[in-house]
């Protein structure tokens, strides 16, 4: 059989449902107060158990937007499965198409919630913690597709206890959002959750504070009636550094006897589902946490190298919001740096603690918090805890390391020149580059100055031309002594995008979806799947240009609240 042909056998709903596999319900405990057939939708405490069986909450009406051409192929789905009705049904959060092997309920987590290494409980509506998780993300599958086991998740699929008594919907705005920033960044070869389908109810709005047309406000001024959309993510699994840490806290309180069980089957579970390739299982516990650590710090390491490779921002970047497998999680108050800015941040709750350049020192917040949520499980045995300390010790090195390299790749080079970067960064925020055009121009190895000044948001003076001159020329007699310029062209070209995630272009896509219109969509679908690659003259004046002025401070645009 050959690999196209095994990759297109899953051309009907049934052959979909043989994939299932559900190592998750099948290897961790439920909360023993939850009810039987998943009819828990309203906010309440939940003391112990991983997860809380619960029925997602279908839209009605739903019509199909697109679907994620790249990963039906990977998991070997025929595209027309996408508008096969029970698969329709199903991912729009109708369970009722549920048929064995495949369970008649969902589940959803709790999680805690860590800002900057210091717990919090405030948002839990009870003032314990017991009552933060998935409140709108409901997991209804769990499959193994060609060799590989995949989580899907409905985000806008309904209640769940975890609500805090909101409606569990979200809107067609954010839907639309996390849909195509999935695609982006899986194409830009950073680890992510991946998209797999997009639908919208033709009935049902939901009501959001937003921002009015052309509004200068920071929050959101009015409420506005948007349809109700779902997305389906997918990943490994969906277990967070929050969920490690809820269970330590119960662990370290002794809040029920099995407290401390729990904790070490959840960490038994983040190895089998997100590590299996990489440590072995047959070793002791200690030695395969020892290994989950380093390896996690490796992970989370590489990943904030690459989203500051790329301009991304995680406006939000609390414990709740890293993922324990070490991939980008949770698409809501995210955005992507034009003007450069190292202090950029698009969500107005997040404050400068999460801008652009503070992201190195967030993530190494959300893994002490790692570090302290399994350090409990080798408590008993000195060694290993020393082996677990030194690995956290060296989390800050690791990432300066890895930040040093990516900025070297960014410039064709072969070892980080700190003086170089940081004159060149100095000259950025003096000129006010477009962070994506500037590097891509410079992928061209300039001689002088005036190729790039397409990418400058301020007119360059005369001595400011001059500034970057010698910049140029000290870096292109570094690329001399390393490489040749064809060589660092061309591997430059693979690290620095043509294309970037631009609101302002994105807010007509999802604006124009709200009235039925999805061409916009699939437009910047198809720009976005392909960020390293030239597209018609046409797509390149429309998707390759600097943010006109208008938008500049504009509310839902440059800025925007957590309304979705």
């Amino acid at each position: 059989m050959t690999a196209s042909s095994k990759l297109s056998k899953i051309k009907t709903f049934n052959q979909f449902l043989s994939t299932a596999d559900y190592s998750l319900m099948n290897s961790l405990k439920a909360d023993p107060k939850a009810t039987c057939d998943g009819q828990d939708h309203s906010p309440r405490e939940v003391f112990s158990g991983h997860y809380v069986p619960v029925t997602p909450t279908a839209i009605p009406k739903p019509q199909y937007i697109t679907h994620s051409k790249t990963l039906f192929k990977e998991l070997g789905l025929s595209h027309e499965l996408a508008l096969d009705e029970e698969f329709s049904r199903l991912f729009t959060g109708d369970i009722s198409v549920a048929k064995a092997p495949m369970p008649p309920t969902g589940w959803a987590t709790g999680y805690a919630l860590s800002i900057y290494g210091t717990e919090y409980t405030q948002q839990c509506p009870f003032g314990t913690g017991n009552g933060y998780g998935d409140g709108r993300a409901i997991s209804i599958f769990e499959g193994i597709f060609n060799g590989r086991r995949w989580e899907m998740q409905l985000k806008g699929g309904g209640p769940t206890p975890y609500c805090r008594g909101a409606d569990g919907r979200a809107v067609l705005r954010s839907s639309v959002r996390e849909f195509l920033a999935q695609e982006y960044m899986y194409a830009l070869g950073v680890p992510t959750s991946r998209s797999l389908t997009l639908y919208v109810s033709r009935s049902e709005t939901v009501r959001r504070p937003w921002y009015e047309e052309g509004s200068r406000s920071i929050d959101p001024d009015i409420l506005v009636n948007t349809p109700a959309a779902v997305t389906t993510r997918v990943a490994p699994s969906f277990l967070r550094v929050g969920q490690l840490e809820l269970f330590a806290r119960r662990a370290r309180s002794n809040s029920h006897s099995g407290a401390q069980n729990e904790l070490k089957m959840i960490v038994k579970h983040l190895i089998q589902r997100n590590y299996e390739q990489d440590i072995d299982t047959s070793l002791e516990f200690k030695d395969q946490v020892v290994d989950l650590a380093h390896l996690f710090r490796g992970r989370l390491t590489s990943l904030i190298s690459n989203w500051m490779r790329i301009g991304y921002c995680q406006g939000n970047f609390n414990s709740d919001n890293c993922a324990a497998g070490g991939f980008t999680l949770d698409y809501g108050p995210f955005g992507f740096c034009e003007m450069f800015d190292p202090r950029f941040q698009p969500w107005t709750g997040g404050g400068n603690h999460f801008s652009f350049f503070n992201q190195p020192a967030a993530a190494e917040a959300n893994y002490q918090m790692f570090w302290s949520a399994i350090r409990p499980l080798l408590i008993d045995d000195k060694e290993a805890l020393i082996k677990l300390d030194t690995i956290r010790t060296d989390f800050a090195k690791v990432m300066r390391q890895e930040i040093e390299a990516m900025w070297a790749k960014k410039l064709g080079l072969t070892s980080y020149d700190e003086n170089l970067v940081n004159e060149l960064l100095k000259l950025m925020i003096l000129s006010k580059v477009d962070y994506t055009i500037f590097f891509r121009k410079l992928s061209n190895i300039p001689e002088n100055i005036i190729p790039l000044k397409g990418s400058f948001y301020l007119p360059s003076s005369e001595q400011v031309d001059i500034q970057w001159n010698a910049w140029l020329k000290n870096w292109r007699n570094l690329l001399t002594n390393q490489s040749n310029f064809y060589e660092a062209s061309s591997a430059m070209k693979l690290t620095n995008p043509q294309y970037t995630w631009r609101e302002w272009l994105v807010v007509p896509a999802y604006k124009k979806a709200e009235e039925g219109d999805y061409r916009l969509i699939k437009e910047l679908q198809t720009i976005l799947t392909n960020p390293y690659e030239e597209q018609s003259s046409g797509l390149e004046a429309k998707y390759n240009r600097l943010m006109p002025n208008k938008f500049f401070n504009t509310g839902g645009v440059s800025h925007y609240s957590c309304s979705s």
